[in-house]
């Protein structure tokens, strides 16, 4: 499903959030926001990027094309920063990138405007994957282009850091929804929940589950194989969207408080 590069050279850091990325070159010439399995916050995050970011994908929701990237870990050789050195060495094999749009600005919600449908779609899906990283302290949108991309989905699914019981939690509301930067603007709620349910099903949910890598469930996994570990995360994306609706409740309650 997703391409996999290879990382050819380590251009820059970017100095934000707690998976201290980088833009890499990579094997096909292209730059990456490369996302390191060996950061602070483990594998787990990089799993939750994965998800989220193909989940959003597969609902029509703009981002950038993310893929697969192996990191040597001779790359560290011509780091002279030992901080980046250690983080290279850490995450050697298979990580996660996103490709780089070079010139993009933040999302400012007071000069970008996108329509209600849109809004309300990220507003929607952002409450179905408990995502707390769209607030106006930290909006995780670009403009590239005069176009809205989404980016930063680590946060999201945040069950998955205690899976004590995750699958009995999975209908539960969002009340984090009620700090996301596009609720004012998200007046479809309804709409956008019969429209992104429609695309997001049991087989596609499944289908993109099925691509998190073996190497990146091992860490304190609670499960017996790694076929129970994907299932755990398909459960609970099934049961969620099966479930009552309390998050899309929640989120239209949040709006009407809000406006």
């Amino acid at each position: 499903m997703l391409r996999t590069i290879v990382a050819t050279r380590y251009v820059t850091p970017l100095r934000e959030g707690g998976s201290l990325p980088a833009i890499v070159e990579a094997d096909d010439d292209g730059l990456y926001v490369l996302k390191f399995r060996g950061a602070g916050q483990g594998p787990k995050v990089l799993i939750a990027e994965l998800l989220a970011g193909e989940l959003a994908r597969a609902a029509g929701l703009p981002l950038p094309e993310i893929v697969f990237a192996e990191l040597d870990p001779e790359l560290a050789r011509t780091e002279p920063d030992p901080e980046i050195q250690d983080l290279i060495r850490a995450s050697a094999g298979l990580n996660l990138a996103f490709d780089y749009l070079p010139g993009s600005v933040t999302f400012d919600p007071v000069a970008d405007k996108p329509d209600a449908a849109l809004a309300s779609k990220i507003v929607w899906f952002d409450a179905f994957v408990t995502n707390v990283d769209r607030s106006a302290r930290n909006a995780n949108m670009l403009m590239w282009h005069r176009k809205l991309y989404l980016i930063d989905h680590g946060s999201a699914l945040y069950f998955a850091h205690s899976w004590k019981n995750a699958a009995e939690r999975s209908g539960d509301p969002f009340p984090y929804i009620k700090d996301h930067i596009l609720l004012p603007r998200a007046v479809a709620l309804r709409e956008a929940d019969v429209e992104l349910r429609a695309l997001l099903t049991a087989e596609t949910i499944l289908r993109i589950v099925r691509a998190i890598p073996d190497s990146w469930l091992d860490e304190d996994s609670p499960f017996g194989d790694h076929a129970q570990h994907r299932q755990a995360y398909g459960d609970w994306l099934l049961r969620r969207l099966d479930g009552p609706g309390a998050f899309l409740e929640e989120a239209i309650r949040a709006h009407e408080q809000h406006v």
